[in-house]
């Protein structure tokens, strides 16, 4: 089974740092269950988008977690990463073994990822280079 990667927000609302949270508790989410059933947009970063590219994720793939810069930033930076052990779509959560919860100093280009969710990546593709840096394959 081919890993996928993954590239996921631990800011809520642009401010609250919910990342110990999200180690401390073994997983990573983003949305309350069905809040969002009745969005109808499913164009770039929506929910619609961001949600099926959830329900994307599978055991063995591998997660990390970004945090934006501020405005105008052409760089990420990269706080944790982990394993994915476990999905439940019908609580929007991600369970995840941490392998390094404090990455320090490790800033990748943005390429775009200011969502909550982004991937799948794979490190065979044309972004394998860039999936190198962020997860020091």
């Amino acid at each position: 089974m081919k890993t996928n990667y993954w590239l996921v927000g631990a800011t809520w609302g642009g401010s609250k740092d919910v990342l110990p949270k999200f180690i401390n508790r073994g997983y990573w989410y983003c949305w309350d269950a069905n809040k969002f059933d009745n969005e109808e947009s499913g164009a770039g970063n929506s929910i619609k988008n961001q949600q099926e590219r959830f329900t994307q994720v599978k055991p063995g793939d591998r997660i990390a977690v970004k945090r934006l810069l501020g405005k105008g930033s052409s760089e990420m930076a990269i706080l944790a990463l982990g394993i994915v052990k476990d999905v439940d779509i019908s609580e929007w959560r991600i369970y995840i073994e941490w392998i390094i919860s404090d990455v320090k100093d490790r800033y990748v280009p943005l390429k775009g990822c200011a969502a909550s969710i982004h991937g799948p990546f794979s490190k065979s593709g044309k972004d394998d280079e860039w999936i190198q840096k962020i997860f020091c394959l």
